[in-house]
């Protein structure tokens, strides 16, 4: 557990970073931009990398030897070039510089999240892996509240300020990790798969079919809203840009204070009953949102909204994982993202679209409705007696 925590301030630094980017970018976009939906299709950047690059990338370190392991080299070279264009960000001077900067540090990004993602399995037993999957997600959500909060509060002062932090963030979180995980050492001794491809017809089995869609589904709602929230605060229910940005922080906090709970429930009760007591949950949530008159309320639902996103978030990558192989780790983080990705390029253009239609109001109603398409391919998950998660006894 000790080389989770360190492991996990690798996530605290990309979740700390995908927040700020998620919080703030939009609203450099706005300078330039007049359509909501065009700046949702940029904030998608980083997902065009995802789609094509992370499960490549995550299959061809499951076949990685070096002496630093086989997904320590991916974060050695990918880490600081996306300090570097992080740090730019803020410093555009026209619109076709902050694209280029956007687009140069998600591309950095895609080298590595992949591989890092797969390091919790390879170090981690799987009676082990939600509550590991847990606590890194913890220091994830703690990213998470820090760039909605004291983000906020940097952002106000200086609009370079929190890029800059975050930037040397990720440099200390790459020397945390590559001093406190020796990855030949502390890897469980799996074979290197010498496959040259995917094997998509062993791993897209129908119960891994019916979970990728919906991985999809939840995740069209989660990263449209993310993407949007700010511009909804703002124009919808009149917060400032800091109160927008800051009522996210309480999502964040609620989800920090249920990750590990929500591993320990999985790990006892089953990934899949507490994925789906999360799926109804956040579907209530998004419903909820769209009758909120004042910033309590507001923050009080969306409270509930991260504890039943933990649900979800905590248990799916392990239960993904367990529906392979463990010389697959990678190529099935790869996967995962691949969807995630493909609803992340799909949500915010879209609900920006249906924005300039409607207005702000049809936002959590169309994140609603992809919850509920999430929680009907849920209940066709069917694992057989010989899965991994059936034949583990009650308390993993």
């Amino acid at each position: 557990m000790k080389k989770i925590w360190f492991l996990g301030f690798g996530f605290f630094s990309i979740s700390l970073g995908w927040s700020l980017y998620n919080g703030f970018v939009p609203f450099f976009l706005d300078n330039y931009i007049t359509s909501t939906a065009l700046i949702g299709f940029l904030m998608t950047i980083d997902n065009y990398f995802a789609l094509f690059l992370q499960p490549y990338i995550g299959n061809r370190s499951d076949r990685t030897s070096t002496r630093f392991g086989r997904r320590m080299p991916y974060l050695l070279i990918g880490l600081p070039i996306t300090a570097l264009f992080y740090g730019l960000i803020p410093f555009h001077t026209s619109l076709l510089t902050l694209i280029i900067f956007m687009v140069c540090m998600n591309l950095s990004m895609a080298i590595f999240r992949s591989p890092t993602i797969s390091l919790m399995p390879d170090i981690t037993p799987e009676p082990e892996r939600t509550k590991a999957n847990g606590v890194i997600n913890f220091m994830g959500g703690c990213g998470g509240i820090l760039a909605f909060s004291a983000g906020s509060f940097l952002f106000s002062m200086e609009e370079s300020l929190p890029f800059l932090v975050v930037s040397i963030i990720f440099l200390v979180a790459l020397v945390v990790v590559f001093k406190n995980i020796k990855e030949n050492q502390d890897a469980i001794p799996f074979p290197i798969s010498t496959t040259p491809k995917i094997n998509y017809k062993v791993e897209l089995n129908t119960p891994t079919v019916f979970l990728l869609a919906a991985i999809f589904f939840w995740f069209m709602a989660i990263q449209g809203m993310e993407a949007l929230f700010t511009l909804y605060g703002v124009n919808e229910l009149g917060l400032s840009k800091g109160a927008s940005a800051f009522s996210l922080a309480f999502f964040s906090l609620s989800f920090v204070l249920s990750a590990i709970p929500s591993g320990l429930l999985g790990a006892n009760f089953g990934k899949k009953k507490v994925i789906l007591i999360g799926i109804i949950g956040l579907f209530f949530v998004f419903f909820l949102l769209n009758w909120v008159e004042s910033v309590f309320s507001l923050r009080a639902i969306l409270l509930a909204g991260g504890m039943f996103w933990a649900c979800i978030n905590i248990n799916s990558y392990p239960y993904i994982i367990s529906l392979g192989s463990e010389h697959s780790f990678g190529t099935r983080t790869g996967l995962y993202y691949l969807v995630s990705s493909l609803a992340a390029i799909i949500s915010p253009p879209a609900l920006g679209f249906l924005i300039d239609l409607f207005g702000f109001g049809i936002l959590f109603n169309a994140t609603a409705g992809s919850m509920l398409f999430a929680l009907v391919c849920m209940l066709k998950v069917k694992t057989t007696s010989t899965s991994t998660e059936s034949i583990l006894p009650p308390n993993v």
